[in-house]
């Protein structure tokens, strides 16, 4: 069964293919796990798919450009004053940090896995660009001077699994903002009438290597606010097949939850908010009926 939330914005009915265009295929690689067996073509390890940024940043690569087109528009419209100078925390694979620096602003951008900052670090060298990364916990961090705006656009939040440490986070990001800036903060959330049961799958391919992902909700307690999420990834090259599992809980927001949460952070305003679709001249109501949610906050005065 197919629920009504879904987590890649372009996954609305069924399969969806998409072609990866990248200069250097080596960072696509597969793992090797020793020498191949005709019995044993297939692999299949337990492991953390953050350790895997090149297969993460080739999932979501088709929502790259949407996304940053998106960000840009939201930093001209809501931020006060000129940006210039971005931060991105748990940036992962860096997809939205290379885009961004593309751009011309200056990016820092952290993460605590340190397989992800090094593949970022390649893949900006890559293309001839320049971001700052540092590894750090979103709960805790600082950065020398404060940053025009900020984006966290695809659930990393919602590893925060209580509220003590999303409040953390809210405030290290207060202080890493100048007062008018904006922090563009992105959640799935769960509306009280919807399924729990969520099944996506989606495929994509750069040149002869092919990734399947495969995203089931397996769990969820209301009560605790605490859903169980498997990713299962099925990555094939000529030589090869590896099939990737991981298991991980996220906390469930609905979008009166976030909110009070915002609210008891008290450094922010909400401004507006949007679907992740990213259309900027339709923006959202944010009530309970809201799932994939995109909330613009800017920075109060002090």
């Amino acid at each position: 069964m197919i629920g009504a939330r879904q987590f890649k914005r372009t996954r609305r009915v069924g399969e969806r293919s998409v072609r990866a265009r990248i200069s250097d295929s080596s960072l696509f690689w597969i793992p090797d796990f020793g020498p191949e067996r005709p019995s044993a073509m297939t692999r299949i390890i337990h492991a953390n798919w953050y350790d895997f940024p090149q297969y993460y940043d080739l999932a979501f690569r088709d929502e790259t450009r949407a996304e940053a087109a998106f960000l840009q528009a939201a930093f001209t419209r809501y931020a006060d004053g000129r940006v210039t100078t971005l931060l991105e925390p748990a940036c992962g694979s860096g997809r939205l940090v290379r885009a961004l620096a593309a751009k011309g602003f200056r990016v820092l951008a952290f993460d605590l896995n340190q397989r992800a900052l090094v593949y970022c670090q390649r893949r900006l060298q890559a293309r001839g660009l320049r971001a700052t990364l540092f590894r750090a916990d979103m709960c805790q961090f600082a950065v020398s001077q404060p940053v025009d705006a900020a984006f966290c656009t695809f659930d990393s939040f919602r590893h925060l699994l209580t509220e003590k440490h999303a409040l953390q986070h809210l405030r290290c990001m207060a202080e890493a903002i100048r007062p008018g800036g904006v922090y563009i903060l992105g959640v799935h959330l769960l509306p009280p009438d919807a399924s729990d049961e969520c099944v996506e799958r989606w495929r994509a391919r750069h040149g002869r290597l092919s990734l399947a992902v495969t995203l089931r909700v397996l769990k969820v307690d209301r009560r605790r606010r605490r859903e169980w999420l498997r990713v299962s990834l099925r990555v094939q090259s000529p030589r090869r097949v590896v099939r990737i599992r991981h298991e991980f809980p996220l906390r469930i927001y609905t979008a009166s939850q976030l909110r009070k949460t915002i609210g008891r952070c008290g450094q922010f305003d909400l401004c507006d908010t949007f679907d992740y679709w990213y259309e900027i001249d339709r923006p959202s109501q944010f009530n309970d009926d809201m799932a994939d949610t995109v909330l613009v906050l800017r920075r109060k005065s002090r």
